[in-house]
């Protein structure tokens, strides 16, 4: 497919100016705690107005709420507070996603095995995350669970803002990524509210 589908590029300061919006949003969980998630991989799609500008604002966001829960103590009452603003805000945007994107990219045989890859990716995190919030939180090896969670999130959105987002968007038109935004925006409120933070011990190895 050609390229006439692809959004314009947006400005370096658009960009820089969407990751610290993003940033700030994690950070208004929890003030005090740090969030340095240091450079981040190159993504044409930040601060892009369409679908998949809104998804990487979501990934910069769930990559500070990473670092945060990693730099908080076992005590600390703020890395409940931020691992379940992670959990529920992944569950939204998971759900969203889905909806507003992949279900449509499903449909096109060129782009079925990658919305399949990122869909499996979402079931794969959300036994990821019910075996960490099943653990006890205050305990000194929690991270250690998380950790592996925090791989394999990063892992994720790795592979979507490099490899998934960039052949989707060759199927779809102008119209079709901004309208898609507006999809996902309804559903991601919707899915949040509704999202029930699960919790189940993973009694073998994730796969």
């Amino acid at each position: 497919m050609s390229g006439s589908f692809m959004v314009k590029p947006v400005s370096q300061a658009t960009q820089a100016k969407a990751k610290a919006d993003a940033i700030d949003e994690a950070r208004a969980v929890a003030p005090d705690v740090p969030a340095r998630i240091g450079s981040t991989p190159a993504t044409k799609f930040r601060g892009n107005p369409a679908i998949f500008g809104r998804l990487v604002e979501d990934h910069d966001k769930h990559r500070a709420l990473l670092a945060m829960i990693e730099a908080t103590v076992p005590n600390d009452p703020t890395r409940k507070a931020l691992f379940e603003e992670f959990v529920r805000d992944v569950h939204g945007h998971a759900a969203a996603e889905e909806q507003a994107l992949w279900s449509t990219v499903m449909r096109n045989p060129k782009t079925t095995e990658f919305a399949r890859h990122a869909v499996g990716d979402h079931h794969k995190l959300d036994k990821l995350m019910a075996d960490a919030a099943a653990r006890d939180i205050t305990s000194p090896g929690w991270l250690d669970h998380f950790a592996t969670l925090k791989d394999e999130y990063l892992e994720h959105i790795l592979e979507e803002e490099t490899e998934q987002f960039l052949e989707a968007e060759k199927t779809l038109s102008e119209a079709d990524q901004r309208y898609m935004r507006k999809v996902f925006e309804q559903r991601k409120k919707a899915e949040k509210a509704d999202a029930v933070i699960e919790k189940k011990i993973a009694l073998k190895p994730i796969a």
